[in-house]
């Protein structure tokens, strides 16, 4: 202890010798950590130092700061003490959790920390036994604020469970979910209980076996509530027909590889619900019919036609009769060659607000291109990939005509670089021009593209090696509009986190100990060191607005 003081002593001498001889810097002071116990109201003056200013943030202004954080940086500041382990909880909403059988016993603590959750996810692997009814009604009587539910392969929740959740959380908005085993009493325990949900996502629905016998589903309280229904990969789609047709609201249909015969079912559709502004049929039996019933649709502005090889050239031009309002088009023709310069033309002449087209095993030809960058002068972004037809002269007619083309994608199509030559000097809004699997574009044409119009991003993918475009990197025209959100914390990892931050090691002075320290303090300081960051770049924002 005393040659402990006496070394301290020491050092604080030096350390005022020096201030007296170097010059002020002007670097941002942190503050000492202190045992996590003492830590608790962060003294505003220690040892000499500066006062601390985060101490002094009100625990909402934190709760703001710590949702601006990644999860893993949020996991580092609630390591910082207990109260910001307590605000980060507090403002965590949204929570991902590995819903195996274990996780039963771990939901009291989990959502007694994370008791303001309304966004959570419940996903077990295909070779785990997922969590069951007991443990579906305990997490909803914990949650009765959530508002949107993920469950992915919970095999072992039954339409009990899925009732009894339904009746505590009835202020539900989206649900989800996927390769589950409950059954039709499930879902309409759900579409009974909930007159608030909007989304309703449903993919290989395991519980309905015999579509002929199985009980009708929907539509419930929620037919007037929901705007948007997506099926996938249902061997008994169709069971979901009274509850498409009683959603008076509805605004996006999307269909996946759901067997049957569609045809009837969306005329019945159509025929019920004319406020549907995005459609997407995928892999479905589905012909001219279909898209007859679903030109009754007149404010129609999303359509994705994709692997449907009934459907020909006269239906798509009995949609684009009456569908004037499209913006969007996407067809994947599938090599079928049932839709082509016909129905094309057709789309020119009627929808002339038409500004997103992907073509997909489509041949189109200089006629039909024409017509469309005639007519649609909105047209921002295409996409032709996979058609035989479009060569050099497309490519000159597209450049030359697009005036408003702002990104346009180009895929197996036998497109050379004298069509390179004709995009530098046409098509004035471009910004973006991605290239793949195109045998007669060179890495030289792409890079003599570049050069002579250089606030052009090209991205050229034909096998050969070829600089980075880090600026064009997304996927052509295709817009999800979704940003990925990395998961929170695993249950063991928040209880690890919640017994590092109750229970920090006290600091000790032998050398065994000064390694496992130091980690500690730089974790504290990492937290705090986050929050400061954050702080100053707010602190920044704000006085360049006040000065503009």
């Amino acid at each position: 202890m005393g040659q402990s003081s006496s070394t301290a002593a020491i050092s604080s001498r030096r350390e005022i010798n020096h201030s007296h001889r170097s010059k002020p810097k002007s670097t941002a002071l942190i503050s000492p950590m202190l045992h996590i116990e003492d830590n608790e109201d962060y003294q505003g003056i220690i040892d000499g130092c500066d006062p601390d200013y985060i101490s002094e943030l009100p625990d909402e202004c934190l709760a703001c700061i710590f949702q601006s954080l990644s999860s893993g940086d949020r996991k580092r500041c609630s390591l910082v003490c207990s109260r910001w382990l307590r605000i980060e909880g507090q403002s965590r909403h949204r929570l991902s959790l590995n819903a195996q059988a274990d996780l039963i016993p771990l939901i009291p603590s989990l959502f007694s920390r994370f008791d303001a959750v309304t966004k959570l996810a419940l996903k077990c692997d295909r070779r785990s036994t997922s969590i069951t009814d007991d443990a579906l009604v305990l997490i909803s009587d914990k949650c009765r604020n959530l508002t949107r539910l993920k469950l992915r392969a919970c095999r072992e929740l039954t339409d009990t469970g899925m009732e009894t959740f339904a009746k505590n959380c009835k202020g539900l908005k989206k649900l989800s979910c996927g390769s589950c085993t409950f059954g039709a009493k499930g879902m309409n325990a759900v579409l009974e209980n909930c007159s608030n949900l909007e989304e309703l996502s449903v993919k290989r629905l395991r519980g309905i076996t015999d579509v002929a016998s199985a009980e009708p589903i929907g539509p419930g309280v929620a037919a007037s509530s929901l705007k948007t229904i997506c099926l996938k990969e249902l061997y008994n789609g169709q069971c979901f027909g009274p509850l498409i047709i009683g959603a008076k609201n509805l605004r996006t249909l999307k269909l996946y590889r759901c067997s049957g015969d569609w045809d009837k079912l969306l005329e019945a559709v159509t025929d019920h619900v004319t406020s549907l502004v995005e459609i997407h049929l995928e892999r479905l039996q589905v012909s001219d019919q279909g898209l007859v019933a679903i030109s009754n649709c007149l404010d129609l502005e999303i359509l994705h036609l994709v692997k449907t090889p009934e459907c020909t050239n006269i239906g798509l031009l009995s949609l684009s009769e009456r569908c004037k309002l499209l913006r969007k088009l996407h067809i994947d023709g599938w090599k079928a060659n049932r839709i082509g310069d016909d129905g094309l033309v057709a789309v020119a002449k009627n929808c002339p607000n038409l500004q997103e087209l992907v073509l997909i095993g489509v041949n189109p030809t200089k006629c039909s291109l024409e017509s469309l960058a005639t007519n649609c002068k909105n047209l921002e972004r295409l996409a032709l990939c996979g058609s035989d037809t479009v060569g050099d002269p497309e490519i000159s007619c597209i450049a030359a005509k697009c005036v408003a083309l702002k990104k346009l994608c180009i895929k197996s199509c036998p497109v050379s670089d004298q069509g390179l030559e004709a995009i530098a000097g046409g098509c004035p809004s471009l910004v973006k021009v991605k290239l793949k699997k195109c045998r007669g574009v060179t890495s030289d044409g792409a890079e003599w593209l570049r050069a002579n119009r250089e606030s052009l991003a090209v991205n050229l993918d034909n096998g050969e090696p070829e600089h980075p475009d880090a600026s064009a990197s997304d996927g052509g025209a295709q817009d999800n509009g979704a940003a990925d959100i990395p998961p929170p914390p695993m249950p063991s990892q928040m209880a690890a986190a919640a017994a590092a931050a109750v229970a920090a090691p006290s600091i000790a002075s032998g050398s065994t100990n000064r390694s496992s320290s130091m980690k500690w303090k730089l974790g504290l300081l990492s937290g705090r060191n986050l929050v400061a960051c954050t702080l100053r770049r707010w602190s920044s924002g704000n006085s360049n607005g006040r000065g503009s």
